[in-house]
């Protein structure tokens, strides 16, 4: 447990840094993102938005409702890789992720996210199901962790990738990452005009750096130059339309099953998920 309690303390420390200090060294970009997820994740501002607000700011919850195939596999994934282990959520949100973690057995899981709302609601949440002492969350910048080295064992990134520069962010995860560590990711795939042409017509949903950022190929050949790619799987294209009819989700999925295995038509997936693992 020595390493539980050596990781606690150096973010206990992290947590106490004033929070001005800490924020005179954001840059404008992630201001601009603190700043939209502090609004998405407030439950006072979302639950006072009138409808037509809602739809203009959180209208694409509904294609999610389709992604319980992608979302298990993701899961079950990390259920797998943290027993036993230390991990690390990457832009953990309201906590799901990571508390899930370590009801899953992780020795730690740690999530980090530059939204103060969300460690705030995570927290709140960790707190309630009596999981303090194997969850710890904190309020910093995923580029700079602020981590020791070599001190992670699992990294989850779920839908987190195209909100950072790529340059920086690999780098960190190297450096944090034990040598037989691993990476989860599940992220958007930005080949889709159709899907593209939604974001395009949705600016309030996100922030205009993430948009233009959303992962391809060329970003997942860049992540090789730092680690080995695994497991590519893509998820999710005739399968979206079941937001607007649920009860054929099924025969979509299976649809999709087969089409996802043409190479022409990968790229057109919603999204996708791969593993990064350390180089030896």
């Amino acid at each position: 447990m020595e390493d539980n309690a050596t990781l606690i303390k150096t973010i206990q420390e992290m947590n106490r840094v004033a929070n001005e200090a800490w924020l005179s060294n954001l840059n404008e970009q992630k201001l601009e993102e603190m700043k939209h997820a502090d609004t998405q994740r407030d439950l006072e501002v979302v639950n006072n938005l009138s409808t037509n607000e809602f739809q203009k700011s959180h209208g694409n919850k509904k294609f999610y409702k389709t992604v319980q195939l992608s979302q298990d596999y993701f899961q079950n994934r990390i259920k797998q890789a943290v027993m036993g282990k230390i991990h690390l959520d990457f832009a953990c949100g309201n906590g799901n992720t990571t508390i899930k973690s370590a009801k899953s057995g992780a020795k730690l899981a740690i999530g980090l996210d530059l939204s103060r709302v969300s460690i705030k609601n995570a927290t709140r949440k960790a707190e309630e199901e009596n999981l303090s002492d194997k969850v710890v969350f904190y309020q910093g910048d995923c580029e700079k962790t602020g981590l020791p080295d070599n001190s992670v064992d699992v990294i989850t990134c779920l839908g987190v990738l195209h909100h950072m520069n790529l340059s920086y962010v690999l780098h960190e995860m190297r450096r944090v990452l034990k040598p037989e560590g691993v990476i989860l990711v599940n992220e958007a795939l930005a080949y889709n005009p159709l899907i593209q042409l939604y974001r395009n017509r949705t600016p309030e949903m996100r922030t205009e750096w993430e948009k233009d950022h959303i992962i391809s190929n060329k970003e997942i050949d860049f992540a090789s130059h730092f680690f080995e790619v695994k497991e590519i799987r893509y998820w999710h294209l005739f399968s979206i339309a079941a937001a607007y009819f649920p009860s054929i989700l099924d025969p979509l999925n299976l649809l999709d099953k087969f089409a996802l295995k043409i190479p022409l038509l990968r790229n057109m997936a919603w999204q996708i998920t791969f593993e990064l693992h350390q180089k030896s």
